[in-house]
């Protein structure tokens, strides 16, 4: 089945206003009915008399006012992100399907906390989990997923389960230690997952898990779960606050640097694992990257599968791996075929350009690219956000864990004393971090996924059209090289090729070599293409930025500036570059007109900026 993307959304210039009013109309006239439909015997609680009193009136009068100013606030202030001239945040236009999900489902007001509350939407996010758990190359059988606010929360779940399960080798040697008889101390320290796992279900069946799970960090706290977690310096800020707020602390984070090509820099991450299992220091879990936050690259995470495989033949040891592929995750549906096959690289390349996804110059994916994505089924668990590449309304994002044998490890139902059966939907509580949850959220992923299967015919064809439109920005870019204004030259150079469709570039005088002029002309550049300089609605063009810091990004950045021919000492003073940073989400710039378009309009905003630049800056007189 393939899908219009012309069809899936309101449209920039609301397109499919029509369809989606009716849709709207269908929503509030069906809830209508059901409220009238409940008990059709009752009598209304409102008389005719009474709704034509002045209270009444005033009232109704009283939330028109305050809607009114609401949509006026909400016009004025508003990121337009359905725009292709939105080249700004990980946002985009939203898809009908899920907005209409959403507002027929919040008329219900569903909490998800509790299968009482949510006897319709409960079932559609269980729905939800297990189709995630197909994307990521699981069995949705022992796999187990769901949703919650962000991938801030699904990061801090990831790591809960993590320390949980590193603190069992701790607990079962405490209380049942002949099942841990011929281990030696290299073993013990940093057992594989699948082998814990064995001794939980061996402990369950036993009847012993009610006194495991209490010499466990779960009930023992963080104290006997201290270890390193192996992040790449790329990671997301909340990685930084799991670590605080499950009481193991910073001192706990192993940062890994990145290479040039922004990815976790593979041979360092090996000698750091190595020297921990090798000196029987715990490893609480590894992270991996799936679209990071800076600049959207992802870990060569099959290097890391395939690391860990050696760790395990080499020493019997081996580590949690956990993806944070909040943004990236959902890329996953462009190499799954109708039957939710992967496919090999030449079958995927052929598809994307056969079906015109992507234009034939653009080249992607790239072999480390496509091999990341495969290795992703070896993961022990994923974060993955709907809300950004799934494109539906926040908020919604979501955790899928491989083994669901885990969740005995933080249910807090005593899970032991029910079939596994008998564990869905009513028990679906127990097992998460949050509390009240909106079931209108797990409805709008449903419809989306409903409307759109994550398969290469569904959000495949989506997400392809995005990465093909960064992807020609980036070819263009390079083309382009550098924009004359006034008889200045500025050349234009882009971090790296991107490995999914977030583009970083910065601008640079040529004969400039002062890094915190670089900085502040790119300062000044975001400034006139964002919300800094008066409404946004008001822009020609918006992107977003971001500063990449010596602490983080020191080599990755000496290579950028050793382009620009910036000397190394300039790095050392200044210690950040400040770059502009484009997540073009947007699916309309696939075809080449389009392109065109929109490349010529954002070509003269620059031009257009730059010599206001030059003017402000005294190079040249105002005209």
């Amino acid at each position: 089945m393939e899908n219009d993307v012309q069809a899936l959304f309101l449209g920039p210039k609301s397109e499919n206003r029509k369809f989606f009013k009716e849709m709207l109309n269908f929503v509030i006239d069906e809830h209508i009915h059901w409220r009238r439909d409940f008990h059709p015997s009752d009598h209304p609680i409102t008389s005719i008399a009474e709704r034509r009193s002045v209270p009444h009136e005033e009232t109704l009068m009283r939330t028109e006012e305050a809607l009114l100013e609401l949509s006026s606030k909400l016009k004025s202030g508003s990121i337009p992100a359905f725009s292709p001239r939105y080249l700004g945040h990980m946002l985009s236009d939203t898809l009908m399907a899920a907005n209409l999900g959403y507002l027929a489902t919040i008329l219900y007001n569903p909490n998800n906390c509790s299968y009482d509350a949510s006897s319709a939407s409960t079932p559609l996010e269980l729905e939800v989990g297990s189709q995630l758990a197909v994307l990521f190359g699981y069995d949705p059988e022992t796999a187990w997923g769901h949703l919650c606010s962000g991938g801030t929360v699904a990061n801090y779940e990831g790591l809960w389960v993590a320390r949980n399960l590193k603190s069992l080798a701790y607990a079962v040697r405490k209380e049942r230690p002949e099942l841990m008889k011929g281990l030696s101390g290299l073993e013990r320290a940093n057992l594989p997952v699948s082998r814990l796992l064995d001794i939980l279900s061996q402990v369950k069946r036993e009847g012993d898990l009610a006194l495991i799970r209490q010499a466990t960090a779960q009930y023992k706290g963080a104290q006997i779960s201290k270890g390193k977690l192996i992040v790449p310096q790329s990671k997301h800020y909340s990685w930084v606050k799991a670590v605080d707020i499950l009481g193991l602390g910073q001192e706990s984070l192993l940062p890994i640097p990145v290479g040039n090509d922004f990815r976790m820099d593979i041979d360092v991450f090996k000698a750091k694992v190595e020297k921990c299992i090798a000196n029987g220091e715990p490893i609480l879990g590894v992270v991996a990257v799936v679209g990071t936050t800076e600049v959207g690259a992802v870990d060569d995470i099959h290097q890391v599968v395939e690391f860990r495989e050696l760790m395990e033949q080499r020493y019997g040891a081996g580590f949690y791996l956990h993806l944070d592929a909040a943004y990236g995750g959902y890329a996953r549906s462009i190499f799954l075929d109708d039957e939710y096959r992967f496919l090999k690289l030449g079958e995927v390349i052929s598809r994307l350009e056969s079906t015109r996804v992507m234009n034939r110059d653009v080249q992607w994916p790239t072999p480390e690219v496509y091999k990341a994505f495969k290795a992703m089924r070896h993961a022990d668990s994923v974060t993955v956000d709907p809300h950004k590449l799934g494109y539906v309304p926040y908020a919604a994002g979501g955790i899928v864990m491989k083994d669901r044998r885990i969740l005995d490890l933080i249910s807090y139902f005593a899970s032991y004393v029910f079939e596994d059966d008998d564990m869905e939907p009513a028990k679906l509580g127990a097992f998460v971090m949050e509390g009240s949850r909106p079931g209108a959220s797990a409805a709008s992923v449903w419809m989306a996924h409903r409307v759109l299967p994550l398969n290469n015919s569904g959000y495949g064809r989506l997400i392809g059209h995005s990465i093909d439109g960064a992807q020609r920005l980036f070819l263009a870019l390079e083309e382009l090289g550098s924009l004359e204004v006034e008889g200045v030259i500025f050349r234009i150079t882009c971090l790296s090729r991107p490995d999914l469709n977030v583009i970083d570039f910065l601008l640079s005088h040529c004969d400039n070599r002062v890094l915190a002029e670089t900085n502040r002309l790119n300062r000044f550049l975001y400034d006139r293409c964002s919300y800094r300089s008066g409404p946004v609605y008001l822009e020609d063009f918006i992107l977003s930025k971001t500063v990449l810091s010596r602490q983080d990004y020191d080599e990755a950045v000496r290579g950028i500036l050793k382009r620009l021919d910036i000397p190394d000492s300039e790095w050392t003073q200044t210690s950040e570059l400040f770059v502009l940073r484009s997540c073009m989400m947007t699916p309309y710039l696939t075809s080449n007109q389009t392109f065109d378009e929109y490349w010529s309009k954002f070509c003269k905003a620059l031009t257009r900026h730059l010599k206001q630049y030059l003017i402000e800056s005294g190079f040249i007189r105002h005209s």
